[in-house]
């Protein structure tokens, strides 16, 4: 005959499997510490990205100051076809300069005006959306056959203020 026994469990308060308020405590004070660190790197991603785009931005309109003031030495250069009383640099002058991507002359700049974004998705001072963007074109005269050129573009983005500036000599080699 088969000898079969039974045994009762046992019920006792150490064999239970549940957790303990302490192990709860500590499973959610984990969960939360990953969960804050997962939301603070996105918003630190967030926060890199808008940077970014602001700088790629201004090394634009930094690279637009430049192509302006060259844009006015070359249209010099071409009237000097018609005009030989035309200095290579005219409308160059030595100071501190505002002017538009369309623009053929310089304007005065007195502390700096912001850009707006115009209709057609163009910064310059036409009326429109205005911008966080200021751009100062500083011409100095280095010689009487080089022109070193600086534009300064800066913003303020979360507080801080930034600048981008490129700078380019530009000569007088015809």
């Amino acid at each position: 005959m088969l000898n079969k026994s039974f045994s009762r469990p046992n019920f006792s308060k150490k064999n239970l499997g549940g957790f303990t308020l302490l192990e709860v405590m500590i499973a959610i004070f984990f969960i939360t510490v990953g969960v804050l660190g997962v939301f603070t790197l996105i918003q630190q991603t967030i926060t890199f990205a808008a940077i970014s785009s602001s700088r790629l931005v201004a090394a634009y309109l930094g690279q637009e100051g430049i192509e302006i003031v060259r844009n006015i030495r070359d249209g010099n250069w071409l009237e000097q076809r018609t005009n030989p009383e035309i200095s290579w640099n005219a409308g160059l002058a030595a100071g501190d300069w505002e002017a538009d991507y369309n623009s053929q002359e310089l304007t005065q700049s007195y502390g700096g005006n912001f850009l707006n974004l115009d209709t057609k998705g163009f910064y310059s001072y036409a009326p429109g959306t205005q911008t966080k963007f200021k751009r100062k074109i500083t011409i100095l005269a280095e010689g009487t056959e080089t022109l070193k050129v600086s534009v300064l573009v800066e913003w303020s983005e979360r507080a801080r203020t930034y600048q981008f500036i490129v700078q380019e000599n530009l000569y007088q080699w015809r």
